[in-house]
């Protein structure tokens, strides 16, 4: 088995192709061979030490991807050598092989390729759970999308926009706001006076914002119209930003707390938000990201350039 790894946190640099043995898949588990593997900002946090590391020295991150079965442990049912699969919460997939247990592993229809999956299974199903599960969200509603470029906001936009909701999404570049309005927002600014920006659009203020950087908090809370809710579900900036929480009752205001994984509770919840979300981008409601593609030999490069977050697409990494 080859996996990038590195032995302790740091920079890019720490990266490392590291050679093992294949694993086995015990009672319960499928091994599958990776095909693609998806990279994310979380796993650049693992790698800075600002996240919890899985296993031990050397670590291998990454928690998403698709390949194939190529052997099935004890007591597993349904699965057989050759089946593709998907996988959205499975530790260590930055690596030409992984054991997935049986009730994280997802189907994939065969009109999507591995390599599409592996692209779209995390951030797909976070906005999923977003769109569906938070609070109630009505055809009509005004909506602002932080970080509205990124992997979860472009999918969101779009979901939105099939649900009849208007958006207002926030990028940090005139390129990146560009993409947004391709992606059916109605209105797009940088983070700059940007709630001051939304109330040119919508003067009341906005019924939400979904906020996954958390150094925005405040100025989210100021974005929203009386009776409004923000739903922090992510915290890319670093730490929140200090706020009274007395305003929020000034203005009825709430901030609701989201985490994909309180949704993902069993392999029958996985399998049918995940076809829930591959149902949208066979009939054309959604569009698969742009793809980069990196050897896992190239990791470093690949976690640099998403470090610049210049990026926008999905980057991959391909044993």
């Amino acid at each position: 088995m080859q996996a990038l790894v590195f032995d302790k946190t740091g920079t890019a640099d720490v990266l490392y192709l590291h050679e093992a043995a294949d694993p086995v898949a015990a009672r319960g588990e499928l091994l599958v061979a990776v095909s693609a593997a998806g990279l994310n900002f979380a796993d650049i946090y693992r790698r800075q030490g600002r996240y919890p590391l899985a296993g031990h020295s050397p670590y291998i991150a990454g928690y998403e991807g698709a390949g194939r079965v190529i052997a099935v442990g004890e007591n597993v049912s349904g699965w057989k050598i050759g089946d593709r699969v998907g996988f959205a919460d499975v530790p260590l997939a930055h690596a030409s092989h992984i054991r997935v247990p049986v009730d994280h592993a997802i189907r994939l229809p065969e009109w999507l390729s591995e390599t599409d999956a592996a692209a779209v299974l995390l951030q797909g199903l976070t906005a999923d759970y977003l769109l569906h599960d938070v609070l109630p969200l009505r055809a009509g509603m005004h909506v602002a999308v932080l970080a509205a470029a990124g992997g979860v906001g472009r999918l969101l936009l779009q979901m939105l926009k099939y649900q009849g909701i208007h958006t207002f999404a926030v990028a940090s570049s005139q390129e990146k706001q560009n993409t947004c309005l391709q992606l059916g927002a109605s209105a797009a600014a940088d983070y700059d006076n940007w709630h001051e920006q939304l109330r040119t659009w919508q003067p009341q203020g906005c019924d939400v914002v979904f906020d996954s950087v958390g150094t925005t908090l405040t100025t989210s809370l100021d974005a929203l119209k009386d009776g409004g809710r923000v739903v922090l579900f992510g915290m890319s900036g670093g730490a929140l930003s200090d706020f009274d929480p007395s305003r929020l009752q000034l203005h009825s205001h709430g901030i609701l707390g989201a985490d994909l994984w309180t949704y993902l509770t069993s392999g029958e919840e996985r399998q049918r938000r995940a076809d829930r979300l591959f149902s949208l981008f066979e009939a054309g409601h959604l569009a698969l990201p742009p793809v980069t593609a990196f050897s896992l030999s190239a990791g470093a490069e690949a976690h640099r350039l998403l470090e610049t977050r210049s990026f926008s697409g999905k980057i991959i990494l391909v044993p």
